[in-house]
């Protein structure tokens, strides 16, 4: 198992078919923020507008490889039961009354975002880490 199949190995939902598909199709040396690469897989939202009056419904951009987006459905449905964080953000989502697809694809969003952060910090997946980082801004906002 190489270096960057290890890291993918270590987040809950992502399974051998995904890590190798990502690996293959994404050098994350090529992107400076995960923003950039759920834009290069289609996750970005594309809002439909006309001046200030027509507003359309808002979806995903698709402009990304289909077969790469296609490759995060199943492991974003996987990740809402067994990945405590994507299976926190679907609950608040959930409890906000959003739509079952807009979860679905807020959580292939935020898997996106996860993997960016893993792979480029090198470190394992840690469940834990937002929670440090909500401890330290409670501190901080206490001084």
């Amino acid at each position: 198992m190489s270096g960057k199949d290890a890291l993918l190995a270590s987040i809950p939902g992502i399974g051998e078919k995904t890590r190798a598909k990502v690996i293959a199709f994404l050098n994350i040396d090529n992107f400076t923020s995960a923003k950039q690469i759920a834009a290069y897989v289609g996750l970005n939202p594309k809002h439909k507008q006309s001046g200030s009056s027509v507003r359309g419904i808002s979806r995903i951009s698709k402009t990304g490889d289909s077969d790469l987006r296609k490759a995060f459905y199943m492991p974003a449905i996987a990740s809402m039961r067994f990945n405590p964080i994507i299976k926190e953000f679907a609950d608040r989502l959930s409890d906000a009354g959003k739509h079952k697809m807009v979860i679905l694809i807020a959580a292939m969003r935020k898997l996106v975002h996860i993997i960016y952060g893993v792979l480029k910090s090198k470190t394992c997946f840690n469940p834990d880490v937002t929670k440090l980082n909500d401890k330290i801004i409670e501190k901080a906002i206490a001084i």
